[in-house]
């Protein structure tokens, strides 16, 4: 591997404040065996006036290594006749070992039909030995970068499709509409990203009324970030209903989603915080059952209080050695309860500070007043301003506001 310089020919010093029109913000990559061809082609781009350091190799092999520790764009320079490679597969295996090179092919006179076959499996372009000048070289080089730019960027475009779709079947799955059979019941319910770029977390919720006129209610956030996390509050989140549409008590519910959490995470280190609730038809009580999963606000009047019933262990944790129990909330008329996951108060508010329980409650005091959905939106602006500078929410932030409508 040889960084060419110095040859007769070499590019004219430009003038005090000219910028050259063949500028790139590249290195030049010559993949050649024969040294007189590698010299007339420095000469070329010397004389082309295009500002780029050249590298020249003289095997495919010493390209590749030459690739893999480049820390900035590269246009590869290809014959197709080197010692460790010919042909087309020269191309295939340099587009392959680095795929964000730019590669033109240099081929022979009677080649014309592999440089095509070259640009098919991934060249960005090919140029004939025979009939290249400065000035042709250097715009190749410089079409080929570009070329290369815009796929890249045409696949991450692609690519930010592609998860925006996934996050919406996602979304769908994991957020389903409350199945209610009257409106003697009212829910409000928001999912919140904490990260601009990411999937869906497997923060999930749901609601399910029975026939017998009980509300049913679950929160729940499994650990980790992306489409496997997510994957795996959907799968609770659909056996959670199936569960409650079969008649399965809370604690079995509780005993079942550890189970299937077990079953299908792809770590086991993965686990499950989990709240679910019961409200009987005789609107006086809510029965819950906490597994790891943060406490709750309940809401009288324009008053905001905390409320944490007895919690058992996150699911998943030690498998089969959990223990939950059933804790009976009284339910004064007009009592709402508002579940949410951790998102909502792990925020930073400082560089060294969280908003934390006690900041959640206090900041839930100011908006007491409110209607349901206006007091989720509220609770989760609040927390997102407050942690945007210093780099926004952390986590994935679901909240479910649920209770009798005593408006009826």
């Amino acid at each position: 591997m040889q960084r060419l310089s110095g040859i007769p020919g070499q590019q004219r010093a430009l003038a005090a404040g000219e910028t050259s029109v063949w500028n790139v913000d590249a290195a030049l990559l010559l993949v050649e065996d024969d040294a007189g061809d590698a010299l007339l082609v420095e000469e070329m781009l010397s004389d082309s006036e295009l500002d780029a350091p050249l590298t020249w190799c003289k095997t495919l092999a010493e390209a590749q290594r030459f690739l893999l520790t480049s820390r900035t764009s590269v246009c590869v320079l290809l014959d197709l006749h080197l010692p460790d490679a010919s042909g087309v597969d020269a191309v295939r295996r340099l587009v392959a070992s680095a795929p964000d090179a730019a590669v033109i092919v240099l081929t022979g006179l009677d080649e014309s039909e592999t440089g095509l076959s070259a640009v098919a499996q991934g060249a960005q372009d090919y140029l004939v030995k025979g009939r290249i000048d400065p000035e042709v070289l250097g715009r190749a080089v410089r079409y080929a970068l570009q070329r290369k730019y815009a796929e890249r960027s045409a696949a991450a475009m692609r690519t930010t499709e592609l998860i925006a779709q996934e996050n919406a079947r996602l979304e769908r799955a994991l957020l389903p509409i409350p199945v209610l059979r009257d409106n003697t019941f009212r829910v409000a319910a928001r999912y919140e990203a904490g990260r601009a770029h990411g999937l869906l977390s497997g923060d999930f919720y749901d609601v399910v009324q029975t026939a017998d006129g009980a509300v049913h209610a679950v929160i729940g956030d499994v650990s980790g970030h992306g489409a496997a996390e997510a994957a795996l509050g959907v799968c609770l989140r659909v056996a959670w209903r199936t569960a409650v549409l079969t008649g399965v008590t809370q604690i079995e519910k509780t005993g079942l989603l550890e189970e299937i959490l077990v079953a299908e995470r792809s770590d086991p280190h993965v686990f499950a915080t989990v709240t679910t609730l019961v409200f009987p038809p005789d609107r006086k009580r809510v029965l819950v059952v906490r597994a790891g999963h943060p406490g709750m606000l309940l809401r009288r009047g324009g008053e905001v209080s905390w409320v944490e019933p007895d919690a058992g262990m996150a699911l998943g944790l030690l498998p089969g050695l959990g223990q939950w129990k059933v804790t009976e909330v009284p339910l004064s008329p007009g009592s709402e309860l508002v579940l949410f996951t951790d998102g909502l108060f792990e925020g930073r508010t400082g560089p060294k500070s969280r908003l934390g329980e006690e900041g959640l409650l206090t900041m839930a005091g100011r908006y007491g007043s409110l209607e349901p959905r206006a007091f989720v939106d509220a609770l989760v602006a609040e927390a997102t301003e407050s942690a945007s500078p210093f780099g926004g929410l952390a986590d994935d932030v679901a909240v479910l506001h649920v209770g009798w409508n005593t408006d009826l």
